[in-house]
């Protein structure tokens, strides 16, 4: 039961929607540090780092709600539910998700939950995938003379068809128009439709693209293709990975991330 007797006897608790960040440690932002140090129960996306757990008290519940496509430990409502249920006996509770809680994080349907319970919510923003890989790659989302605009979609269709397959309802037309980048998250097993429908509009299939998969990760991957070539270039992925779609995305390096020695904060301050 996540109702007991401390409902009665404690003032009601909180709930922290903290950015975790794209995986790598050190980005995450020092006011998810602090909440994560305050937590008394952590309800964590999969994809979140054990370095980055850590980072919580020994004492703090840890609640794994892991979402791999069509397979998830736990439905939304049953989140959301969840959530409220621990704030309402009480407890600080952190919302872990990875990079942002807000882009394609779900953390708007989560507040919802907490306002509509009267529960307190606060939101601690992240580092989005797209701004790590961006950054690992030297390829600029935006850029004065070949990207004026920068538009993050899904490529996960929220209704699947008969066969299991699906692609995403989006302004195809607008996604076409040059000079601006795209990014696609979650587009792996979409991507054919997604090169074939952006090329049908009017982009060129010659149009460079970037696939990166565990951006900010010391496994991370980068694979700098083009728009026609895109369904071939994630035939070989199966990580998460972001496909990023524009001009800009020719100042883009291959290879694997290479880690670097960057001073701790007490270093840095010494």
């Amino acid at each position: 039961m996540l109702l007991g007797a401390r409902a009665r006897t404690r003032a009601s608790g909180q709930v922290w929607l903290v950015g975790a960040g794209p995986g790598d440690p050190e980005l995450l932002t020092i006011k998810a540090l602090k909440a994560l140090q305050a937590a008394e129960v952590v309800v964590h996306d999969g994809l979140v780092s054990a370095e980055i757990l850590d980072l919580a008290p020994a004492t703090a519940r840890r609640i794994s709600v892991a979402k791999r496509k069509s397979r998830h430990a736990y439905a939304q409502d049953e989140i959301n539910r969840m959530l409220v249920a621990f704030a309402l006996e009480g407890l600080n509770v952190v919302r872990l998700k990875g990079g942002d809680p807000f882009i394609f994080g779900r953390g708007g349907e989560e507040l919802e939950a907490c306002r509509a319970a009267g529960v307190p919510c606060l939101v601690v923003p992240g580092v989005t995938a797209a701004l790590a890989a961006s950054a690992n790659a030297g390829a600029p989302l935006t850029h004065r003379g070949s990207a004026q605009a920068v538009t993050f979609v899904t490529g996960h269709a929220a209704q699947k068809n008969a066969d299991g397959g699906g692609e995403p309802d989006l302004d195809w037309e607008g996604l076409a128009k040059a000079n601006q980048t795209v990014v696609i998250y979650m587009g792996l097993s979409t991507a054919p439709a997604i090169s074939a429908r952006l090329i049908a509009a009017g982009r060129p299939g010659a149009t460079p693209a970037l696939i990166v998969e565990n951006a900010s990760r010391a496994d991370e991957r980068r694979v700098p293709t083009t728009l026609a070539e895109l369904p071939q270039a994630v035939a070989a992925l199966d990580g998460p990975a972001l496909l990023i779609v524009g001009e800009a995305m020719a100042l883009a390096q291959a290879g694997d991330a290479a880690p670097l020695e960057v001073p701790t904060a007490r270093e840095a301050l010494a």
